[in-house]
Order: structure tokens, then C-alpha cells, then sequence
């Protein structure tokens, strides 16, 4: 879950305060050992006949401009579940996020190479 401080930066520098905009509150990755496990998951993912895929960022795709993220790379997937128990329960548009990570990339998620993207993202203004 994002913390509060992050959602509230988030909302003022990103979004222009649209609270609709800020859809990854709640976000789980999944870690790869390999590029091909990777599609192979995403490939279920979007096959699932009750997962709602609204977005697909690609930070894998070869044409990604990885110096906008610090050299972080991802597939980072928008999506809300969506079942007769979602729907009676009323979380059916909820969305999440789902981030699809490569094991050595993820390597910079930890500790200092978080530190170093954090301040990467604020000085961007992000």
C-alpha cells in the first residue's frame, strides 16, 4: 500500500489533485528470474477472462527511455478484478497495480538504488 505522504506528493505534482488519477494505492510485484517467465505471465494475466486490464506500462519495451526512471525497468499493469464476488461486494472497479519485475532488476528497488531513485523522482519533480 502507498504510503499517505507518497499519494499526497503524487496528487499535487503529478495528477493536478485528481484523486481518480492515483491508481497505485495498492500494488504488489512479482518477481522473474527470467525475461521469458515474465511474458508468460503477463500473457495469463491478460488471458484471465475476470482481470480488467485499463493500462500496460512497458518499461521492458526496448524503445522505454529508462533514464526517465533512473534505469528502473518494469511492467507495471493497471488492472481490476472483476467477479460476480467483486461485483457483490462492490470492489469490481477498484483498480491495483500488478508490477512484473526481473529479479536482478529489482535489485534496485533495495535499500540504496531505492534511496537513489527516490531522489532521482524529486528532483524530476515526480
Amino acid at each position: 500500500i502507498k504510503r499517505p505522504q507518497r499519494a499526497v506528493e503524487k496528487l499535487l505534482r503529478v495528477y493536478d489533485m485528481e484523486a481518480s488519477r492515483l491508481v497505485d494505492i495498492t500494488r504488489q510485484s512479482i518477481y522473474f528470474d527470467s525475461l521469458h517467465s515474465l511474458s508468460h505471465c503477463l500473457e495469463i494475466i491478460l488471458s484471465d477472462p475476470q482481470v480488467v486490464v485499463e493500462r500496460i506500462k512497458n518499461r521492458m519495451d526496448e524503445a522505454y527511455d529508462a533514464s526517465v526512471s533512473g534505469g528502473y525497468r518494469d511492467c507495471s499493469l493497471n488492472l481490476r478484478i472483476v467477479t460476480p464476488e467483486s461485483r457483490r461486494c462492490r470492489t469490481d472497479l477498484h483498480v491495483c497495480e500488478v508490477q512484473l519485475v526481473l529479479k536482478k532488476i529489482a535489485m534496485l528497488k533495495t535499500s540504496d538504488g531505492h534511496k537513489g531513485y527516490v531522489l532521482f523522482r524529486n528532483t524530476r519533480g515526480q
